[in-house]
């Protein structure tokens, strides 16, 4: 096959969801709620770690770096797609391109390893209580953490390299609603070898190795919950997991599905995409914050204690009207 343009273009065309027109004003109105509801509920979650340190534990710690991740993909990704969805120019710039897939590969990637080190986190605290603040201190959660990301960094560095090198040619139009690696992959007609075999590599991983981890940890919680005497006892420890578990099968599962069956429909994997990078981190931080009673009462004291000083303000303020009002008098 004759190649036209083997080096990377100027631009790209995202088809996005324009085989069905008739939808595409009603998910921008989905997207821009869901983008303002992301960006609020994890800003708050972040916000709200840093000024109240009764939630400043361990497992709010990686909860900070969950919700970090989750603005980052939105911000990289949403935009362009409400842009696309929104007027009838459904381009993308080269740069735009590289940074959706570096961004999304370092996000993803990371988030896996973090939810890992979160049951971990769980395992420790239902089965290891007494040695809790032992085994996760502050110093190994940042460790933890530093790891995460410092590791996924450089797997998105090899990414975004490969996928600037593929040897693109003929037309430049993406069947998605972003730069995803396997459609890149998809408009190469020249050796994508490199290409495949780093995926499967990093499938291993993030589609294996962490679900592993997150299965066993949670054996020996469930064994450890099903040995404790009291019905209390059990409900108090599951209610501890049950956001991380949430979390983790709506992460996991479109995830596992998605890149596990490739044989799956355009359409479908759009929509399966479009759960994961629109919905999901509107969903992470509702999770954490509706079935969590120390981020209520965190909210709670925070809003007392701004009402209270409303309060004292009007007050103090409130002699110095009288003083006024005589003067003038």
């Amino acid at each position: 096959m004759e190649r036209e343009n083997a080096s990377f273009p100027n631009t790209f065309v995202l088809l996005g969801f324009s085989e069905f027109p008739w939808l595409e004003r009603p998910l921008f109105a989905v997207v821009l709620v869901s983008y303002l509801l992301t960006l609020m509920g994890n800003s708050s979650i972040i916000l709200l770690s840093l000024v109240d340190p009764r939630i400043q534990t361990p497992m709010y710690f990686f909860l900070d770096n969950l919700s970090l991740l989750d603005l980052g993909l939105t911000c990289t990704i949403v935009p362009q797609l409400l842009i696309n969805l929104w007027g009838a120019q459904k381009t993308i710039a080269a740069w735009g391109c590289i940074t959706q897939v570096f961004v999304f590969c370092w996000t993803t990637s990371t988030e896996s390893a973090l939810l890992a080190v979160m049951a971990i986190d769980r395992y420790v605290a239902i089965c290891r209580p007494l040695r809790y603040t032992v085994i996760v201190r502050p110093s190994v959660c940042v460790q933890m953490a530093v790891a995460s990301w410092s590791s996924n960094l450089a797997n998105a560095l090899l990414q975004a390299t490969l996928t600037l090198h593929l040897p693109l040619c003929e037309h430049h139009t993406l069947d998605h609603f972003f730069c995803e690696i396997p459609v890149l992959i998809s408009l190469a007609c020249g050796d994508t070898s490199a290409n495949r075999l780093s995926i499967t590599l990093v499938s291993i991983p993030l589609g294996i190795v962490s679900p592993l981890l997150v299965i066993i940890s949670y054996i020996f919680i469930a064994r450890a919950v099903l040995k404790l005497p009291s019905a209390e006892g059990r409900h108090k420890a599951l209610s501890t997991c049950s956001s991380h578990l949430l979390v983790v099968t709506l992460y996991f599962g479109p995830g596992i599905y998605l890149y596990l069956q490739p044989s799956s429909k355009s359409s479908q994997a759009k929509f399966m995409s479009f759960f994961y990078c629109v919905i999901t981190p509107v969903l992470n931080p509702l999770i954490y914050t509706l079935r969590n009673k120390d981020v209520k009462m965190a909210w709670k004291r925070i809003l007392q204690c701004q009402g209270g000083a409303k309060s004292l303000k009007a007050r103090r303020s409130l002699p110095v009207s009288r003083a006024t009002a005589s003067t003038q008098q």
